[in-house]
């Protein structure tokens, strides 16, 4: 199994996952600064030459919850996704989904606005705070009283949303919601999270 990686991005993801799991994998780096991603070979790989790309045999898969999804379901005993007739499956997909489908874009709108230029800044309306807020709180309803998204144990889903919960508590999105904070803190400090940063 191979993982094409570069360090902060969405391939944190897949990697986290690939030490969650404990299984044997060669990590690729891909040098995006030096237009890696745009050799014929990796883009053979990944059409757009980004990452991650994992190389499983015949397999080849990029979007990096699409691989947290997949490698999930490939290790069953490790107890990272519920099982297909479990109840839990559905609520599983929903809120993985949920975390890239809707958290995400919201969470880069207002990253892309922290760095564009002073004058820029003013000459663009802001991002839609009202958005966020409603997605945080939902997020936060759902997390009343529960350890973790979906079901009762730590899953993909939980890290593909505590990725990117992460990015907004450090973007300072998160200070009205500490139910939020405390469910970043606590999954990001992971063995497998720190393993998986660490190289």
């Amino acid at each position: 199994m191979k993982l094409y990686f570069a360090p902060r991005t969405r391939a944190t993801r897949a990697r986290w996952l690939l030490e969650e799991l404990e299984v044997p994998y060669t990590l690729v780096q891909v040098d995006l600064a030096k237009q890696e991603g745009r050799t014929p070979a990796h883009l053979a790989l990944h059409p757009l030459g980004e990452v991650p790309v994992l190389v499983d045999g015949d397999v080849t898969l990029f979007e990096s919850s699409a691989i947290c999804l997949y490698l999930a379901d490939l290790f069953p005993e490790k107890h990272l996704a519920p099982p297909l007739a479990s109840a839990e499956r559905g609520p599983y997909l929903q809120w993985m989904l949920f975390a890239e489908v809707t958290l995400e874009p919201v969470v880069l709108e207002h990253l892309r606005q922290t760095q564009l230029p002073d004058e820029q800044k003013k000459a663009e309306p802001a991002a839609r705070p009202g958005r966020l807020d409603d997605v945080l709180t939902a997020i936060d309803k759902r997390l009343h009283g529960r350890e973790f998204v979906a079901g009762g144990t730590f899953t993909a889903a939980d890290l593909v949303l505590a990725s990117l919960l992460h990015l907004a508590n450090t973007l300072k999105l998160l200070e009205r919601y500490p139910r939020l904070v405390e469910y970043v803190v606590r999954h990001t400090r992971r063995p497998a999270l720190k393993r998986a940063v660490s190289g």
